[in-house]
């Protein structure tokens, strides 16, 4: 059978970014759609944004394309231009190697629940152009190099 059941999709809830670049990520939950469909090319995750909770740390890709699409709720998506409200049904990609990190906040009282769609490159890096992290595919390096100890989230 092809239909997936969010019920038998495995949650991740938190986070592996090592501390303290985990906190502000730790009130969400993230179900890995795509892999459970068994996907290789496409990525796609549905999101859940706890009020104060962020999807990630302000980051881009440099092999990897991603869009998100507000399914309830509201988020302030942050990037090098500023600021900008995204209310259901609003939707903003980003193009792999495009250095305008971003991410996303909820700021509001409510739970915001979102759809993350991208290319799956086993090549990629992902740069968090705010703080001294670095994604390589072996983990999280400093941006120096140095590798981070691993995360059990």
């Amino acid at each position: 059978m092809k239909k997936l059941s969010l019920d038998e999709v495995p949650i991740r809830s938190g986070c592996g970014y090592p501390a303290p670049f985990d906190l502000p990520c730790r009130d969400r939950k993230r179900w890995r759609l795509g892999a459970a469909a068994g996907l290789t090319q496409v990525g796609v995750n549905l999101l859940r944004l706890r009020p104060g909770a962020w999807s990630s740390q302000r980051h881009w890709h440099t092999e990897e394309d991603e869009l998100v699409y507000v399914l309830e709720g509201e988020v302030t998506l942050v990037t090098d231009e500023g600021e900008e409200v995204l209310a259901a049904g609003d939707c903003a990609g980003f193009k792999a190697g495009d250095p305008n990190g971003h991410h996303l906040q909820n700021r509001t009282q409510r739970e915001a629940v979102l759809l993350e769609i991208g290319t799956r490159r086993d090549a990629d890096v992902t740069e968090y152009p705010e703080i001294d992290l670095r994604a390589i595919p072996a983990g999280y390096t400093h941006k120096d190099g140095r590798p981070y100890p691993e995360s059990g989230g």
